[in-house]
């Protein structure tokens, strides 16, 4: 895709910060057998947390790729809550993962594939954009959303 094909609303730096977060989502499936899921935390254009999924490596339910960024994120800069923050993620965070977000204060997040069964920013809660909270989160959806749906699909048809 280039940059000329990027939708409006992302740029050649959002689309750059999900390709690292695709090669998260491979590692996941090709070092830790897990389902691949990557994630990025990027603060003032500098990436400060990375994560993928290894919930079944480390026998952690909450070791989701989203989760993984904001623990490395919170060690490298000594702190909890992340302003100004956008994070990249290859799927669309579960109810979890959105909580910890707003938790962080994260301003943003950009992900790939829509998750029908448990997205929690759109698809099947709004978890992150309810007024219900006193933190929202700018959420756009569908950057290199093929890509993404394409590792998932794969992952999951090898395992049947």
């Amino acid at each position: 895709m280039s940059d000329e094909s990027l939708p409006a609303q992302f740029s050649s730096d959002d689309r750059a910060r999900m390709c690292r977060a695709l090669e998260l989502a491979a590692h996941a499936r090709d070092v830790d057998g897990e389902v691949p899921v990557g994630a990025v935390l990027v603060v003032e254009r500098e990436i400060v947390g990375e994560g993928w999924n290894r919930n079944i490596t480390l026998n952690d339910p909450s070791a989701h790729a989203e989760i993984g960024a904001l623990r490395d994120a919170g060690q490298r800069l000594g702190n909890h809550r992340f302003p100004g923050a956008t994070l990249y993620v290859t799927l669309e965070p579960c109810a979890m993962c959105a909580m910890a977000l707003i938790h962080a204060r994260v301003a943003r997040v950009v992900y790939g594939a829509a998750d029908p069964k448990t997205g929690a920013a759109g698809s099947v809660f709004d978890t992150l954009v309810s007024e219900r909270h006193n933190h929202r989160v700018e959420v756009q959806r569908g950057l290199l959303a093929e890509e993404s749906a394409k590792l998932l699909q794969e992952f999951f048809r090898a395992r049947r």
